[in-house]
């Protein structure tokens, strides 16, 4: 897994945000993170954090797990913790899809 080349959203209606994370090798992951009614809040945090996480390595999930909640401007609640789950999804959905598992089967190992 290489470093995040892109994180983009996409609004999907009625209400869903989507998260797409895009490494130097061109795969993706995909995760999901809808706040109904504060869509555009969500997206600025987001918006932060692109350029905050553009060129880091992709692999490192704890670190910008903890930087996200750390360093935030948003200081906990709804917004942050949506964002921080569509990223968070996306990062490990990137993951498995680089080794060519489900996120499911990659948590599975981690707790055994």
């Amino acid at each position: 897994m290489g470093k995040i080349a892109k994180i983009e959203y996409f609004r999907v209606p009625p209400r869903w945000l989507f998260v797409k994370i895009t490494d130097q090798d061109n795969n993706t992951g995909w995760g999901e993170a809808s706040l109904e009614g504060h869509t555009q809040a969500v997206e600025g945090c987001l918006d932060a954090w692109r350029e905050q996480y553009t060129g880091l390595e992709a692999d490192d999930i704890e670190q910008i797990w903890q930087m996200s909640w750390r360093k935030s401007f948003y200081r906990g609640g709804p917004v942050l913790m949506s964002a921080l789950s569509g990223l968070d999804i996306a990062l490990w959905d990137l993951k498995g899809t680089t080794r060519l598992q489900t996120t499911f089967d990659h948590s599975r190992h981690l707790h055994h």
